[in-house]
């Protein structure tokens, strides 16, 4: 009976999960102004948030499956000092199309890397089907 309750267990925690997601992001767009949508930084937070739900999906992936998927941490490392230096450019005196490019970097690392990891995932289900 325990067995029969473990993946149900698992996608529980999976729509909890994704539902918290959501609701991040949809507190983004509700308490965010117009004019901030079309600042660099607003992109690099939602892709932030993208990047951590499917980091999120690759746990529970993992938790259920023998063969482990991979996120490749040095790529997420380096959209992480880009959107940092996006944004602090103030602090680090940098130019504001000097901030734009980090930012536009950071979205650019975190949008191979998620494309990496979602090849790793459907690659996996198609050996799996097989």
């Amino acid at each position: 009976m325990a067995d029969l309750d473990k993946p149900v267990q698992h996608r529980r925690w999976t729509v909890i999960a994704s539902a918290v997601l959501c609701l991040l992001l949809g507190l983004v767009v509700i308490f965010t102004k117009r004019g901030a949508f079309f600042s660099p930084l607003a992109v690099v937070v939602v892709a932030a948030i993208g990047l951590a739900a499917l980091l999120l999906q690759v746990r529970f992936y993992n938790q259920e499956h023998s063969q482990p998927v991979r996120a490749p941490v040095w790529l997420n490392i380096l959209g992480i000092l880009f959107a940092s230096a996006a944004l602090f450019s103030d602090q680090l005196r940098l130019s504001p199309s000097l901030a734009q490019m980090m930012a536009l970097l950071a979205v650019g690392s975190f949008a191979v890397s998620s494309a990496v990891i979602l090849h790793a995932l459907r690659k996996h289900q198609a050996t799996s089907k097989q």
